[in-house]
């Protein structure tokens, strides 16, 4: 397993409220699944995002991550863990304006400290079909290719898992379909994918779906 999740709760409190944003939910993921997980706002799925990516920690349960309990680390070991397995893919693209499409993708090896650095981020751009992008910059690039050089930099660490937030929120319907289509090609060439999505159409690329509602896990198909 890539992921197993046993009996996570996290809980926020607003006011004199206590939201239950995870209520006991455990889950497992193989490695090579294409899952997404789904809700409408306030169920629950960005909170579990936030913990599948490390980028916060339950109150209780057990998260174990290609191999490593990442329950009780500080935050700086979750970085580690973070930046080591998961690649991330936001709806808003999250790149870097006055840098070129070349080296948006390779920020990740930078900070890795990896060797030619270039060279790797030029290959990771060809795979997303954007080698002939990689000196524009984002304000040049459209949606669709913004999405691609985001998936490109995601990739580029050869994480386990790719972890995609609302992917195709931003763009329209066929260049939608072009990035889950890019999804599902990456899948089928062994990548872990997890797209967290409240649209139906964008989850059901997926060959398996998480549905949840008010913290809970209320449904699972295939």
């Amino acid at each position: 397993m890539i992921i197993e999740a046993v009996s996570l709760k996290k809980t926020y409190k607003i006011g004199d409220n206590v939201v239950n944003a995870l209520d006991d939910v455990s889950f497992e993921v193989k490695e090579g699944e294409m899952i997404a997980i789904t809700g409408t706002s306030g169920s629950g799925k960005s909170t579990l995002m936030n913990i599948i990516g490390c980028l916060d920690k339950t109150d209780s349960g057990k998260y174990v991550l290609a191999g490593n309990d990442v329950s009780t680390l500080s935050g700086d070991k979750l970085a580690e863990i973070r930046n080591k397995f998961i690649g991330f893919v936001f709806q808003n693209f999250n790149l870097l304006p006055r840098m070129s499409a070349l080296e948006n993708v390779e920020l990740p090896l930078l900070y890795a400290g990896s060797e030619q650095t270039k060279m790797k981020a030029m290959e990771a751009l060809k795979n997303v079909g954007l080698g002939q992008r990689t000196d524009h910059q984002p304000n040049q690039l459209s949606g669709g290719q913004k999405q691609r050089v985001s998936i490109a930099r995601a990739m580029i660490t050869n994480p386990a898992i790719i972890l995609a937030d609302e992917p195709t929120g931003a763009l329209d319907t066929k260049t939608s379909i072009e990035i889950m289509s890019l999804f599902t090609e990456l899948n089928k060439a062994g990548r872990t994918i997890i797209i967290v999505t409240h649209e139906q159409d964008i989850a059901d690329y997926c060959t398996r779906q998480i549905s949840m509602r008010d913290g809970k896990i209320v449904g699972e198909r295939k």
